[in-house]
C-alpha cells in the first residue's frame, strides 16, 4: 500500500527515499515513480551525465552550507550501506582553486568537516588562482552509483519502482497515497500543476578520457570558466574533464570547439594528465572515450524545498533546483524534504 510517493529516479529522488526509510517510513509504504530510471539515457535525465564528486563552488547562504554538510558527512554511510567502494562511490584526494578567495564563512564551514584540509601555498598555487585548497572530497561513478542505489532500494528494502511518465503531478497519487514528494529536477519546469519557470537548465559539456594514471581531481573556478578534472572510481580508468556552465542553454549537442577548448583548460591546469600519459605527452596521445552534453536542473532563486496542502488533505512537498551539485549537497536536501513529509500537521 502506497503511502508515499517519490516522483524522479535521479540522485535528489534516491537520496530522499533513503532519507524517509532512515526516518522510520516502511520501505514496502514508498513508490518511486519515473520516467528514466537508471542505465537509460536522456537529456532530460540528468543524474548520469554528472562528473559527480564533491567539490566546493556552492553558495555560501546558510542552507547550502548545511546541505553540503550534512551530505558529506553521511556519504561514508551510503557507501557503507551500498557494499562498499565497488558501488561507486569512493574517497579521492581533490585540489580545488579560486580566482577569488570564497567567503569566509564557506572556508569557515569547509574548514570545520572537510577531512585533510589544508589551504594551499601561494607558489603552489596554478596560473589563475589567488586561494586554493586540498582535502579528501568523494567521488561517483554516477551510472554504476544510481544502479546500485536502485538495487539497494527496490531489491534489498522493498521500495517499489515504477516507469511512468506524468504528465500532472496529480497523477502521483496513487489509490491510498497521502504525500508526494516532488523530484523532478528539470522536469519541474514543465509538470503540469508545478510548471516552475524559474527552471532553467546550466549546460555542461565534458570529455571522458582514459587515465588510468589519474587518481586525483583538479578545479579552478574563475568569473569565465568553470575548469574541472574528475576521477570517475571504479570505471575502468575513465577521467571526466570539463567543462561549461551555459545558463537557459537546452541543447544535448556536443561541440568540437568546447572539447577543445576543455582539453587545453584541463591540460594547463593538471599537466600530470599530459606528462605522464602512457600513450603519449600530446592532447593528440589522449584516449577519449566520450564527449557528452548534460543539463543541469539550476532554479532563479536557489532550490526549492517547501511544502503543501493540495485537496482532501493530501501533501506535496517539492524537492528540486540543485543545478550541478545534488550528489554533493542532496543527502541534506532529502532530509529537509524527508523531514517536511512527515511533519505532524493540523491540516492533515
Amino acid at each position: 500500500m502506497t503511502k508515499y510517493v517519490v516522483i524522479g529516479a535521479g540522485i535528489i529522488g534516491f537520496y530522499t527515499t533513503f532519507n524517509l526509510i532512515e526516518k522510520g517510513v516502511s520501505p514496502k509504504d514508498i513508490t518511486i515513480i519515473a520516467e528514466y530510471l537508471p542505465g537509460d539515457e536522456s537529456i532530460n535525465y540528468t543524474s548520469p551525465y554528472a562528473g559527480g564528486n564533491f567539490s566546493c563552488i556552492t553558495g555560501d547562504d546558510p542552507d547550502t552550507l548545511a546541505f553540503d554538510k550534512i551530505t558529506y558527512l553521511n556519504l561514508q554511510k551510503i557507501q557503507d550501506t551500498l557494499g562498499g567502494p565497488t558501488c561507486g562511490l569512493d574517497k579521492m584526494p581533490s585540489f580545488e582553486n579560486w580566482e577569488t578567495r570564497p567567503a569566509d564563512v564557506k572556508i569557515e564551514s569547509l574548514k570545520s568537516y572537510l577531512v585533510d584540509y589544508k589551504e594551499t601555498a601561494a607558489n603552489d598555487l596554478p596560473k589563475g588562482a589567488s586561494f586554493g585548497i586540498t582535502f579528501q572530497a568523494w567521488n561517483f561513478n554516477c551510472p554504476k552509483f544510481l544502479a546500485n542505489f536502485r538495487t539497494y532500494l527496490e531489491q534489498k528494502r522493498g521500495v517499489t519502482v515504477l516507469r511512468k511518465k506524468l504528465t500532472h503531478v496529480s497523477q502521483a497519487y496513487l489509490p491510498h497515497t497521502k504525500v508526494v514528494i516532488n523530484c523532478t529536477g528539470i522536469g519541474a519546469h514543465k509538470l503540469g500543476g508545478v510548471a516552475d519557470s524559474k527552471v532553467y537548465p546550466t549546460r555542461g559539456q565534458v570529455v571522458v578520457i582514459k587515465a588510468p594514471h589519474i587518481q586525483e581531481n583538479a578545479f579552478l573556478w574563475t568569473a569565465d570558466t568553470a575548469t574541472y578534472v574528475i576521477k570517475r572510481p571504479y570505471s575502468n580508468d575513465q577521467l571526466i574533464l570539463g567543462g561549461f556552465m551555459e545558463k537557459d542553454n537546452w541543447t544535448a549537442d556536443t561541440f568540437a570547439d568546447q572539447t577543445a577548448d576543455i582539453l587545453r583548460r584541463t591540460t594547463e591546469l593538471h599537466p600530470k594528465i599530459l606528462k605522464e600519459n602512457p600513450a603519449g605527452s600530446s592532447i593528440e596521445d589522449l584516449e577519449i572515450i566520450r564527449v557528452v552534453s548534460g543539463l543541469r536542473p539550476s532554479r532563479h532563486g536557489g532550490v526549492r524545498i517547501e511544502k503543501e496542502f493540495v485537496d482532501e488533505g493530501k501533501i506535496l512537498v517539492h524537492n528540486y533546483g540543485a543545478s550541478g551539485y545534488g550528489y554533493q549537497a542532496g543527502f541534506g536536501m532529502g532530509e529537509k524534504a524527508a523531514r517536511l513529509a512527515l511533519e505532524k500537521s493540523s491540516k492533515l
